[in-house]
């Protein structure tokens, strides 16, 4: 049996984070996913896919998105139900979210500039910088002139 789901689609609006009562992070978003065809007056709809995510990647999701962000989903449809407060049976469904990619560089999602930066994440690029700051030469620089190859460099 297979129960897999991949989206595409924007953040409705900024998710928060919250805890069980065991100390699991779980952020509940909604995805809005455009239809790939278009209704009858030529205007393309939507639908509103309401996800979950759990424990590390719930606290990335809170804390590196928002409202518009562009979000990638792979995960599994879930479904439940519970007791409302007026004694009728609710049912839901969701995507569990056993993926989240974000498809957008942070500072288009961000409004003032940058997003926070993941500490638990090395910075490659930082330390690239770092090296570059420290040397006066740029090692991939061929100074304009032909780049010498000889035959022992070549992989074939």
């Amino acid at each position: 049996m297979i129960n897999r789901v991949v989206l595409v689609g924007r953040l409705t609006k900024d998710p928060e984070l919250k805890y069980t009562q065991t100390g699991i992070a779980v952020t509940r978003f909604t995805l809005a996913v455009n239809r790939a065809f278009q209704n009858a007056s030529g205007e393309r709809e939507a639908d509103f896919i309401s996800c979950v995510a759990w424990r590390k990647q719930a606290e990335n999701v809170a804390n590196f998105l928002k409202k518009g962000s562009l979000v990638g989903v792979d995960g599994r449809i879930q479904t439940g139900s519970f007791e409302g407060s007026d004694g009728k049976r609710v049912y839901t469904t969701e995507v569990v979210a056993d993926s989240t990619q974000f498809l957008e560089p942070r500072s288009s999602s961000s409004e003032g500039g940058q997003a926070p930066r993941d500490t638990n994440t090395p910075s490659y690029t930082q330390g690239a910088q770092n090296r570059a700051e420290t040397t006066s030469e740029d090692p991939f620089s061929t100074d304009g002139g032909p780049v010498e190859v000889s035959d022992d460099d070549l992989p074939f």
